[in-house]
């Protein structure tokens, strides 16, 4: 009598080869991180950011200036991961609600769908498909003549820098893309090879501070490079007989510089400063963290031109940045400076 065929038959997970697997979309763990909290504390307690997900950065600074309370309004600016937000949004009960904008068309469900499965409605918690620079717009989507609060996270995410197909880093090859929104603009490939010498010597120097910006760009203007990893070659290359450590530290410039000039980041940041004191209420705070000499500069002219008009009552003076401890468990808050202000 022939055998009859289980009627469910077990199925295993699928498995990869070895126990370190080099792709990225391999690594079950790294694409759903919230599933493994014990691997996750782990990564963290070692001084690294658990791929796949984000660390929030200078949490109990932003909560102190922001000083979210109950029934108050919040914008988070620059969503991401929702770290900042899930910390935020319980502060604001009873009676306050948190916007979040993303532009991410892809981080921006997962972040969502991540907050409703913590428990956060629709009642306190909207999520909304845009750009920081078209806060105003947003607001008056919302029917919100003004916030308590607003919060920017700025530059780029870890879901996004660790994933290959953005093209944001160097960890694993991908294609050179860099947007944040990779429906809208061109890949940082195409831009490059659009760029003279002129332009890309200019883009290093003031979205990186990089000194060997006119001898890079001399290179690599109007070349296509179509892999992360053949961009960061060619600059390895370009520097000739610069040790490891320089040439890291360049390559990561370049990459920099590149991704500020494809997502426009600097403009959007200028267009969201003008905005902010409008979108603000009475004694209503901001709480912004940069992440590279440009962006903070901006954030602190703008925020003393606005002490010197009266648009502020009160700004910070130094910058706040992270303590040793939080660098040696989160390495990407290093760079991190905040700056607040409160509305007159």
């Amino acid at each position: 009598m022939p055998e009859l065929p289980e009627p469910n038959p077990h199925k295993r997970r699928k498995r990869y080869a070895g126990t370190h697997p080099r792709k990225f979309t391999e690594k079950y763990k790294e694409l759903a991180p919230e599933k493994y909290p014990e691997t996750v504390a782990k990564v963290i307690a070692s001084g690294k950011t658990p791929a796949g997900s984000h660390i929030p950065i200078l949490v109990e600074e932003v909560l102190r200036h922001l000083d979210p309370q109950p029934g108050h309004v919040v914008v988070d600016a620059t969503l991401g991961y929702g770290g900042h937000a899930s910390r935020i949004l319980p502060l604001l009960q009873p009676g306050g609600r948190l916007i979040g904008l993303d532009v991410d068309p892809l981080e921006q469900p997962r972040t969502e769908a991540r907050m409703r499965s913590a428990g956060f409605g629709e009642d306190i918690f909207q999520a909304r498909r845009a750009n920081y620079a078209g806060l105003s717009h947003v607001l008056t989507g919302e029917g919100l003549a003004g916030v308590d609060g607003i919060l920017a996270d700025l530059g780029v995410s870890s879901m996004q820098l660790d994933t290959p197909q953005r093209g944001f880093s160097v960890k694993h090859d991908g294609p050179l893309d860099m947007r944040m929104n990779p429906h809208k603009g061109i890949p940082a490939s195409e831009a490059l090879a659009r760029m003279d010498t002129a332009e890309l010597a200019e883009i290093l120097r003031d979205y990186s501070d990089e000194p060997r910006a006119t001898d890079l760009a001399l290179r690599l203007a109007g070349r296509r490079f179509q892999t992360t990893t053949a961009l960061a070659a060619a600059v390895r290359v370009a520097m000739g007989r610069a040790t490891a450590d320089e040439q890291d530290l360049t390559v990561r410039r370049v990459f920099q510089a590149l991704r500020i000039r494809v997502n426009e980041e600097l403009a959007a940041l200028e267009s969201f400063l003008h905005q902010v004191p409008s979108c603000l209420k009475p004694g209503g705070r901001v709480v912004i963290l940069t992440f590279h000499s440009g962006e903070d500069r901006r954030v602190k002219k703008s925020f003393a031109h606005g002490l010197d008009c009266g648009v502020y009552r009160e700004v910070s003076g130094d910058v706040i940045r992270a303590t040793p401890q939080e660098c040696h468990l989160n390495p990407r808050a290093r760079p991190a400076k905040l700056r607040w202000a409160v509305k007159t």
